[in-house]
């Protein structure tokens, strides 16, 4: 009985062990990439667009009047508040988030956005609720914040904004892009930009990078887009010029 309960402690051990060297090591790789990412910097993109450049991820703010709709929700509140004092932008102005995804870097502000409608794809409901783990046993999470969840291709008018959302699954099961207006094409992590040219996302943290891939030929043959936003990579003017010989 003892030599059982002694194997046993010396598996778990082993186990333990194990995990703790896999999350060391994807830490290390993890900060190592996040390195290499080059976001936007705080400030007017556009007539209407706003971005703000939290670390390592941007958020973006899309302008109507006096009331904004949100792209994803940073990597922390801190940053987040800091980039919209710069922009003199109040959070209650925020009338809507909607979400590429639940990754912790675009979700970390949500809660100053106290007013705003959330939005997010059907599919990345399974990232929240338990079904689908995003690390390991990890799963993502809104800290209990309400949402209404979009179909592929369902539309929405937010302050005569027009929104169309694109389900994009790899990266999560449930990624998203939006494309507003017609004209700016917002990414999330569905894809990167390299001096100016669309690239496929870091393999690393994509949950299915082969799916990703073909996610990314939903987004070559947009009629009227002339804007990518993208979450980590910043943004180009040049929709057609950055999708040319795109594989």
């Amino acid at each position: 009985m003892r030599k059982m309960v002694k194997k046993t402690l010396w598996g778990l051990g082993i186990l333990i062990l194990l995990v703790v060297i896999l999350f060391v090591w994807y830490g290390i790789r993890a900060k190592s990439e996040t390195k290499k990412m080059n976001p936007a910097e705080t400030g007017q993109l556009t007539d209407s667009i706003y971005a703000i450049k939290d670390s390592f991820v941007n958020l973006y703010l899309i302008k109507s009047g006096n009331s904004y709709v949100a792209i994803d929700a940073g990597n922390s509140v801190d940053a987040v508040i800091q980039g919209l004092n710069k922009l003199r932008i109040c959070p209650d102005n925020v009338v809507a988030v909607l979400l590429t995804h639940t990754d912790g870097d675009h979700v970390a502000a949500l809660k100053l956005f106290s007013k705003a409608s959330v939005y997010i794809s059907k599919q990345e409901e399974k990232m929240i609720n338990g079904e689908v783990s995003r690390f390991l046993f990890f799963g993502n999470s809104l800290n209990g914040r309400a949402y209404t969840t979009l179909e592929d291709n369902q539309e929405l008018n937010i302050l005569n904004i027009k929104v169309k959302g694109i389900l994009v699954p790899g990266h999560t099961e449930g990624s998203m892009c939006f494309v507003v207006n017609d004209t700016f094409l917002f990414t999330g992590d569905a894809l990167s930009l390299k001096n100016g040219k669309v690239d496929k996302f870091n393999k690393l943290f994509n949950m299915d990078s082969e799916m990703a891939a073909k996610s990314m030929d939903k987004l070559t043959n947009l009629p009227n887009v002339k804007y990518i936003f993208t979450a980590h990579h910043g943004y180009t003017n040049d929709y057609s010029t950055a999708f040319n010989n795109f594989k």
